[in-house]
Parts: C-alpha cells; sequence; structure tokens
C-alpha cells in the first residue's frame, strides 16, 4: 500500500470569526472534523499532520502587543530592554490564546472519533530571524507511528535574534516539510484561492508555476482581516519556495467554506488554486 503523508491547514479565517476577538466557529469546525475523519477512514493509506490558523484569537493579541516583531534584547544580558515587561507579558498572552484555539480544535476532532494530540510549537520550537534552528520532532514522529493525529498551529517562538516572535502555520509547515516530506500541502481558508484580480475576486487561477508567478504578482493581495503573519501574498510566496525546494511537492489553497470541498482536496481534487512547478 502507497502510503501519502499530507499536512493540512485549517485557516484562522475559517475556524474563527476573524472580525469578532475570540470568537471560534464551532459548526464549522465540527463539520470540517467529520469531514477528515470519512476521508482517512476511506484511505488507509493516508497519513495526515494537521495544522491550524490563530484567527481571531492569536492575531488579536499579537496585533495589540506587536509579538511578531520581536523585541531589541542586549545579547551579554547586563540589562533589561526598554518595554520588555509589556513585551514578554503580550508574548505570554498570544501563547496563551493559539492554544485556547487548539483546544476547540482538538475537541472537535476527538468528538468526531478522530485520535488527535497537540504540539504546540512553543514548547519544541527556536527560531532565528524567524528561520526555525531547533525542532524537537520526535513526539510527532511517535505519534504518527502510533497512529495518533498531531496538530500543530501558528504560535509564539523564542527567536535568538529577535528574542521573540510568532510563526505562522506556513513557517511551521516550512521546516516539518524537510523533516517528513509530504506530497501536498493543503491551505484551507474562506477564499476560493488566489485571485489575479484581487479585491475584485473575478478570476481565479487555478494553477500557478514557479514560472509563471513573477507576472501575477502584483495582483496578489494581502488578507482582508487583521493577519500578522502576512495575508495571501505571504502564503503564495512561501509556499512557492517550498514547492521550489521539494520536488513534486504541490500546494493548495482553496475554500472549506462550502461542505464537502474538504473532501475533494484531501481526495486530489483541485478546488481552488493549485502551485507546482
Amino acid at each position: 500500500m502507497t502510503k501519502e503523508i499530507i499536512f493540512l491547514k485549517l485557516g484562522g479565517s475559517l475556524i474563527t470569526d476573524k472580525d469578532k476577538p475570540y470568537t471560534p466557529r464551532l459548526d464549522k469546525l465540527n463539520e470540517l472534523a467529520l469531514e477528515i475523519k470519512t476521508v482517512l477512514d476511506s484511505n488507509p493509506g493516508l497519513t495526515l499532520i494537521l495544522g491550524h490558523g490563530s484567527g481571531s484569537f492569536g492575531h488579536t493579541a499579537a496585533k495589540k502587543y506587536g509579538t511578531r516583531d520581536g523585541i531589541k534584547i542586549d545579547p551579554k544580558g547586563l540589562k533589561r530592554p526598554l518595554g520588555s515587561d509589556d513585551y514578554w507579558k503580550g508574548f505570554a498572552e498570544v501563547k496563551f490564546q493559539a492554544a485556547e484555539l487548539t483546544r476547540y480544535v482538538i475537541e472537535s476532532l476527538l468528538k468526531a472519533g478522530l485520535p488527535a494530540i497537540s504540539i504546540h510549537p512553543s514548547s519544541s520550537m527556536v527560531s532565528d530571524n524567524r528561520k526555525v534552528t531547533h525542532h524537537n520532532i520526535v513526539a510527532i514522529r511517535k505519534a504518527l507511528d502510533v497512529h495518533l493525529l498531531p496538530v500543530v498551529h501558528g504560535d509564539v517562538m523564542f527567536d535568538e535574534t529577535l528574542g521573540g516572535t510568532i510563526l505562522s502555520t506556513e513557517d511551521v509547515f516550512a521546516f516539518l516539510t524537510e523533516q517528513f516530506s509530504p506530497t501536498r500541502i493543503l491551505l484551507a481558508g474562506i477564499e476560493a484561492g488566489v485571485w489575479a484580480d484581487f479585491p475584485a475576486r473575478t478570476n481565479l487561477v487555478k494553477q500557478i508555476q514557479l514560472s509563471d508567478y513573477e507576472k501575477m504578482r502584483a495582483g496578489i493581495g494581502g488578507s482582508a482581516s487583521t493577519d500578522v503573519t502576512g495575508g495571501m501574498k505571504a502564503k503564495v510566496e512561501e509556499m512557492l519556495e517550498l514547492v521550489k525546494k521539494n520536488k513534486g511537492l504541490t500546494v493548495q489553497i482553496f475554500s472549506a467554506e462550502e461542505k464537502g470541498y474538504l473532501t475533494r482536496a484531501l481526495n486530489g481534487e483541485n478546488v481552488g488554486t493549485l502551485l507546482s512547478e
């Protein structure tokens, strides 16, 4: 039996109300969990690592405290940087909110019959200028060995240069791709895919190849809601870098707002925008 590893992200815009702080979309979470359960039951050769965005949980607190930007630190540790108390208070708050949303995600997955287990990046990862330099991935490997469903997410991170920062789920996936070699990365949100004319949204791009991207770069916009990790343009560029570095990898950006679209994407159908070599 051919084994396939897929990374799936449930975007923050999909599983929370991004315009109402700290508001999960519980019905949507339950619906998505059932779709994932059905697909995994019918595809025993499929291995999944699940991630989720922070939506109105982490992004709200992160914007308030400027957590992603980091804080200048004294390399010799001789004095505490100005404003450090507020920064680290905010760092802890963002961590708490990210974990709160994870609890809702895990609850929905368990309710659907999926043996999900949360792997919090902030507890096992360290970055340097937002590039992961250390990750204890043993827990993820052990979880997969016993057929658990690992769940990661965008999270705060201790950073050698910035002191602290935030890494998006895509940042986490970028590092894990080197460790687990997925064949597909699926990014499920509320946008139908990548629009050539955002924000007009009349021309959906079905496929973006590396050689074509420069021509359409100007039309790809950011996010309509608060997103401290960069919006659509950042996602496309980061994912194309992964496609470039990992032969055979494809990435799909799509909407799972309508019931059944996540199932179709997991089963290999292009229901949004496909990024490829």
